[in-house]
C-alpha cells in the first residue's frame, strides 16, 4: 500500500477566513481547531490547517476534484460572489471555465492569494 495524504498547513492571511471559504466552496466540515490552526475536514480524513506563518509566503497551488453537482453549486458560488475566475491558469480566459480531460475545471484566488482549482476530472484516471 503506498502512502496516504493526512494533512497540509495552507499559509493564511486570514486563517478564520480561508476556514470559512474553504469550508462553504468545498462543502467541507469544520474539524477541532487548535493553537494558531483553523482546521476543516475533507472526505478520506484529509485535514486542511489554516495559519498565519512569520514570514511572507508565495501563492501556492490547491487543486480539488468534485463531482458534476458538486462543481455547478461551487461555481454558482464563485459567480454569485462575483469572484474573479478564469478557465485556465494563465489567466487568459477570464470569467470562464475549461472543458479539459473530459471534464469541466475553474481557477480562481483564494482570500490569501492562492491559485485554488476546481476540476471534474482527474488527470490520469485511476
Amino acid at each position: 500500500m503506498t502512502a496516504q495524504f493526512n494533512h497540509t498547513i495552507i499559509a493564511s492571511t486570514d486563517p478564520q477566513r480561508m476556514a470559512e471559504f474553504y469550508t462553504d466552496l468545498l462543502e467541507a466540515k469544520p474539524a477541532p481547531s487548535w493553537g494558531p490552526f483553523c482546521n476543516i475536514s475533507l472526505d478520506g480524513g484529509v485535514l486542511l490547517q489554516f495559519a498565519t506563518p512569520p514570514i511572507d509566503f508565495p501563492p501556492q497551488h490547491y487543486a480539488f476534484l468534485l463531482n458534476e453537482a458538486h462543481f455547478d453549486r461551487a461555481y454558482q458560488k464563485i459567480c454569485a460572489a462575483e469572484h474573479e475566475h478564469w478557465a485556465d491558469p494563465q489567466r487568459q480566459h477570464p470569467g470562464a471555465i475549461n472543458h479539459e480531460h473530459g471534464g469541466r475545471g475553474v481557477y480562481l484566488l483564494d482570500p490569501s492569494g492562492h491559485y485554488l482549482e476546481l476540476i471534474t476530472k482527474e488527470y490520469i484516471p485511476r
